[in-house]
């Protein structure tokens, strides 16, 4: 009997890398896997790849890669180094108590590793020093959009980015980290040149949130606060907005002197945030990637919400 060849399969996956979703085709023989492509279909990349996606096949072969366990550089059974890791733990807890062990994880890894891991540490060990790239990267989101909608839930999609009149980049740098969402946006800005995303804000670093306290106080002066939407679908209102008056100078030449920005620069960003009901604000690392990530967050929607 002669071994069947692997029939011609086509997989519709996702690339896995800066999140933004992008749909990917990869096709396999009995070859292996050909390049990958974009699919064609999916509504966040139409088949569009960044070159990280359109490298995705390079990355499955297992050529320079450790496929066993390796102790001082021989290769050894899973059991016997599973147990020489055990030992060693249990050691340094004998010695030195359970805060002296911690485990670091990646963001790449699935729900249910999450909790194995997570119940090992705290349910067994007994230490809460477990952490994870996703902390630097998403906590503060979650947090701000939990503080403020209740749920961590982005009210938004990526049409909305194409359907603003107003996009409002804040901490990203969208043209290096989200290629492909960039190039829908900078297609939507050509195909509409009213829409307005071009002015930049080279503010003091670590003012994101002065500056958006202060655009809440320019809406206040301005009455171009929605008070029906407040007063029927928030809460506390009153104590953020007195906070942000708190907090920065009523005059525009101070605001834009502390924020080290041009005052007509500023000006202008706060009347189009005034004037434009069709905004978006997309805020990305430079935000989230912060000791005071979580009150930025909150700033910026404390504005759309206002």
């Amino acid at each position: 009997m002669n071994q069947t060849e692997t029939k011609n399969r086509t997989t519709q996956t996702t690339c896995p890398y800066c999140g933004v979703g992008c749909g990917v085709t990869v096709n396999q023989d009995s070859q292996g896997l050909a390049p990958v492509s974009g699919d064609q279909q999916h509504p966040a990349n139409f088949g569009r790849l960044c070159v990280k996606g359109s490298s995705l096949h390079e990355t499955v072969d297992h050529v320079d890669r450790l496929l066993y366990p390796t102790v001082l550089g021989k290769r050894s059974s899973w059991e016997s180094s599973l147990n020489l890791v055990a030992d060693k733990m249990q050691q340094v807890i004998q010695e030195y108590g359970p805060e002296a062990v911690a485990i670091y994880a990646a963001g790449q890894i699935l729900t249910e590793d999450y909790y194995v891991a997570n119940k090992l540490m705290k349910g067994f060990i007994g230490s809460s020093n477990l952490d994870t790239n996703s902390r630097l990267c998403m906590a503060s989101a979650v947090v701000a959009h939990k503080r403020a909608f209740g749920s961590d839930t982005v009210p938004g999609c990526y049409e909305d980015l194409e359907e603003a009149d107003l996009l409002i980049l804040i901490g990203s740098n969208a043209a290096w980290a989200h290629p492909i969402l960039f190039q829908r946006m900078a297609a939507a800005k050509q195909a509409r040149p009213d829409m307005k995303a071009d002015l930049q804000l080279s503010i003091r670093p670590g003012s994101d949130a002065f500056l958006f306290n202060a655009l809440l106080c320019w809406l206040d002066h301005s009455n171009a606060l929605d008070h029906d939407f407040i007063a029927n679908h928030s809460e506390g209102f009153e104590q953020t907005l007195q906070a942000a008056r708190a907090s920065t100078p009523q005059s525009l030449h101070e605001c834009a002197q502390q924020l080290d920005v041009d005052e007509d620069d500023l000006q202008t960003f706060f009347q189009w945030f005034t004037a434009t009901d069709k905004t978006v604000s997309v805020f990305s690392q430079g935000i989230n990637q912060s000791s005071t990530g979580v009150d930025k967050g909150n700033a910026i929607i404390n504005a759309h919400l206002a």
